[in-house]
């Protein structure tokens, strides 16, 4: 069977872990996919390029409607022909719906299933494009033959927002368990890249730069934080959290820390930009803490449980349901309860967390493989192909 996978872009994200993941462990006999970013491929592009996958681009710019890319994504559905097509992210799903439409105008035509990612957004914090494309799908929502998504709080939102009851499915991610682990050799080496000892207490947070993700009240949480944990340091990791984020330095100010290298409290925060070595630098934390402000089912939580590290986190999406009792809920937005919450899991001890982290770890195994996801999507392609619906042969 052959799966055509169209994503808005293929940087370090949590869409396109979960798409690399897939491709890597469909049953390859019976399943062929490709995958096509609209936008130049990123570091993920570059794994599936790796794996043997066959990438391709629409070299769109990002954020602006393209006619030219628009006609070459229907040309490749055109010549590929596959039973299929599997768009990721609310551009890519837009953009998908309009290129079966013109590639394939009467007659057979390939399965169509979106993917959505998230169980809330503040339309105030992005672009008006963005509002705008998330309404033309739910307009639309009833001509795809299944959406994806990753939580019940995400179906649930979306559904509020207009979309479509048709068919949902839910597949919840799965965590690589392997790859991400306890890990004593790279926990000492990171600590001493960032020049950290075995004592300090290392309070990570993994997220790339972006509103859903809320760094505003992570900062202001961990500043409140420090006041009473002295050895805390705070290690940020995500594509745009470096000392060049002028948005961030002000935060920091006004956390009373500075990213500046030389300032008093700049040695309590790191800001280590995107790293391709997640699994490494997770490893090195005593907690992990996600911000956000809207999620379906975080996979950096996720990770960070396979680490066996614990996790505080916010109640949005499904968060809660995935750390269970291994780890802090706390509301969304809301620096004070967030910044308890990390004093809470300090005050643990270090075996503590630990027994917290094994917890978590035998958590994610149990739940939340891989494999089970894979099986999950084979199930769901197979089934759309068997329905009487003309489709190719």
């Amino acid at each position: 069977m052959r799966i055509l996978h169209v994503i808005t872009g293929l940087d370090v994200g949590g869409a396109e872990t979960t798409l690399h993941r897939l491709t890597a462990t469909m049953d390859p006999v019976r399943f062929r996919c490709r995958v096509v970013s609209l936008v130049a491929p990123g570091e993920m592009g570059r794994r599936l390029a790796d794996a043997g996958v066959e990438v391709a681009s629409l070299s769109m710019r990002r954020g602006v409607p393209s006619p030219a890319g628009l006609a070459r994504l229907a040309g490749m559905m055109r010549s590929y022909r596959p039973h299929v097509v599997q768009t990721w992210l609310y551009h890519a799903d837009l953009l998908g719906l309009a290129a079966r439409a013109l590639a394939f105008p009467l007659g057979a035509s390939p399965r169509l299933v979106w993917n959505i990612r998230c169980a809330f957004m503040d339309l105030d914090r992005y672009p008006r494009t963005t509002a705008l494309t998330l309404r033309a799908c739910a307009a639309l929502s009833r001509f795809p033959d299944a959406t994806v998504t990753n939580s019940a709080a995400a179906r649930d939102f979306h559904r509020g927002l207009g979309y479509s009851p048709r068919r949902f499915e839910i597949i919840p991610n799965g965590f690589d368990a392997d790859r991400f682990r306890p890990d004593a050799e790279a926990r000492t080496a990171v600590r001493a890249e960032l020049g950290l000892g075995a004592d300090d207490l290392v309070i990570g947070h993994a997220a790339r730069f972006d509103p859903m993700k809320d760094h505003h009240t992570l900062l202001l949480a961990a500043g409140m934080a420090s006041q009473e944990l002295p050895d805390a340091v705070f290690v940020l990791a995500g594509r745009g959290v470096d000392s060049d984020n002028q948005r961030l330095a002000a935060w920091l100010a006004e956390a009373g820390f500075d990213s500046r290298p030389g300032i008093r409290g700049a040695r309590r925060v790191r800001l280590l930009g995107e790293r391709h070595d997640l699994e490494r630098v997770m490893a090195a934390m005593d907690m992990h803490v996600s911000s956000s402000a809207g999620e379906s089912l975080p996979n950096v939580v996720g990770e960070a449980m396979a680490c066996g590290v614990p996790s505080v986190v916010t109640d949005v999406g499904d968060s809660a349901a995935l750390v269970g009792n291994t780890g802090e809920v706390v509301p969304p937005g809301d620096a004070q309860a967030l910044a308890r919450a990390m004093v809470r899991m300090a005050g643990l001890g270090r075996l503590g967390r630990d027994a917290l982290g094994l917890s978590a770890r035998e958590r994610v195994v149990a739940g939340f493989s891989p494999a089970a996801a894979a099986r999950r999507y084979e199930a769901l392609y197979t089934a759309l192909c068997a329905g009487p619906e003309k489709s190719f042969p």
